[in-house]
C-alpha cells in the first residue's frame, strides 16, 4: 500500500499546493444544525446517534478541489458534505458524503496511478481509463455530476463505502448512506455559470430560510460487493429513513482561531462496522498528513 505522504504528495501535483488549507476539498463553509432519528432507525442500528434523542451536529459543505480561492462553478468539482455528531458521551462521529454517486478507484495503489495520471495529462487519465474497467464503468456514473449545483442544499450526497449497522439483537445489515436534499435536487443552468458570482455556493446557503436533509440508509442485497466504492448499488434497493437533518445557521465554534475540525468516515461507534474497503481505511491516513501539513498537529503514532 502507498505511504499516506505519497498520496497526498500526489493530490498536491494534480490540484496544486496550498499551504494552509486541506489538501483536497478546501473551499467550504461550516454550518451548525440538528439531526433527529427516527423511530425505524432504532431497529437498524444500536448507534448513539439514532438513540432517539436530537443530536447537534456540525456540517461543512465544499468543493472537491484543492484551491481555495476556486471558482464555485468550475466543472469536474465533485461537492462534499462532511457531517459531525456530538455524542452524549462527549465523543463524536461522522458521516462524510460526495456527490460522486460511486468513487473512481478500487485500492489506494490505484488512486495514486490516477491521481499522478491527473497530474500529466488528460491523455495519461485517458489511458488509466482505458486500462482499469472497473474505473471505466464509474466515470459513466461519475460524470453526468461533475456540474456546479444550484445550492449546497440541492444536492444529493453519498457516502461512497459500505457500513455495517448492527442492532441491539446484534442483527447486521449492510449499508449505504445518502443525505437527500428537502429542496429536491437541482443543477446550475450553463447559460448561468459565467455570470454567477465565483463564491455563490459559499454565501447562497446562507440566504436559504431552511435547509434540510433526510439521511437514509439503502440496503444491500448478498449479492453486492461491500469493499468496492467503484460498484454502484441498484437504485430500487430498500431505503430506510433514519432521521432529519435541519441546519440553523453559521457554525460559530468550529473551524475558527486554532480549532482543526477533521470529518473522517472511518470514525463510528458502536452500532456501525466498517467494511474491508482499503479506500475507506487509507483516507484516515492521508487526512492525518493533511491536518498535520495545514496545521502542526502532529499526526498521532
Amino acid at each position: 500500500m502507498p505511504d499516506p505522504v505519497e498520496l497526498v504528495d500526489a493530490i498536491g501535483k494534480a490540484g496544486g499546493s496550498f499551504p494552509g488549507h486541506r489538501a483536497a476539498h478546501a473551499k467550504g463553509v461550516v454550518l451548525a444544525g440538528t439531526f433527529t432519528p427516527t423511530e425505524r432507525a432504532r431497529e437498524l442500528t444500536r448507534a448513539a446517534q439514532f438513540a432517539g434523542d436530537p443530536v447537534r451536529v456540525t456540517v461543512r459543505f465544499s468543493n472537491g478541489g484543492a484551491n481555495p480561492d476556486g471558482r464555485d462553478t468550475d466543472i469536474g468539482d465533485g461537492r462534499g458534505m462532511a457531517t459531525k455528531f456530538y455524542l452524549a458521551d462527549g465523543t463524536t462521529t461522522d458521516i462524510v458524503a460526495l456527490s460522486l454517486p460511486v468513487f473512481f478507484v478500487r485500492t489506494p495503489e490505484e488512486f495514486l496511478e490516477f491521481t499522478l495520471a491527473r497530474a500529466e495529462s488528460f491523455e495519461k487519465v485517458g489511458e488509466f481509463i482505458g486500462s482499469h474497467p472497473a474505473t471505466a464503468q464509474a466515470v459513466q456514473q461519475i460524470v453526468p455530476v461533475l456540474v456546479p449545483p444550484r445550492s449546497y442544499a440541492t444536492v444529493v450526497y453519498n457516502s461512497i463505502h459500505a457500513f455495517r449497522l448492527v442492532n441491539g439483537d446484534a442483527d447486521g445489515h449492510w449499508i449505504r448512506w445518502r443525505w437527500l436534499p428537502e429542496a429536491g435536487a437541482e443543477w446550475l443552468p450553463e447559460d448561468e455559470r459565467e455570470t454567477v458570482d465565483p463564491n455563490f455556493l459559499q454565501t447562497e446557503i446562507f440566504e436559504r430560510p431552511a435547509v434540510r436533509f433526510t439521511l437514509i440508509a439503502r440496503i444491500a442485497s448478498d449479492d453486492l460487493p461491500t469493499d468496492d466504492p467503484t460498484a454502484g448499488w441498484p437504485e430500487e434497493l430498500e431505503a430506510v429513513e433514519m432521521g432529519t437533518l435541519e441546519l440553523t445557521g453559521p457554525e460559530t465554534e468550529r473551524e475558527t482561531g486554532d480549532d482543526v475540525m477533521v470529518m473522517d468516515p472511518t470514525r463510528v461507534t458502536d452500532g456501525i462496522e466498517l467494511p474491508d474497503d482499503p479506500i475507506l481505511h487509507v483516507r484516515s491516513q492521508a487526512y492525518s498528513v493533511s491536518v498535520e501539513r495545514r496545521s502542526g498537529v502532529p499526526r498521532p503514532a
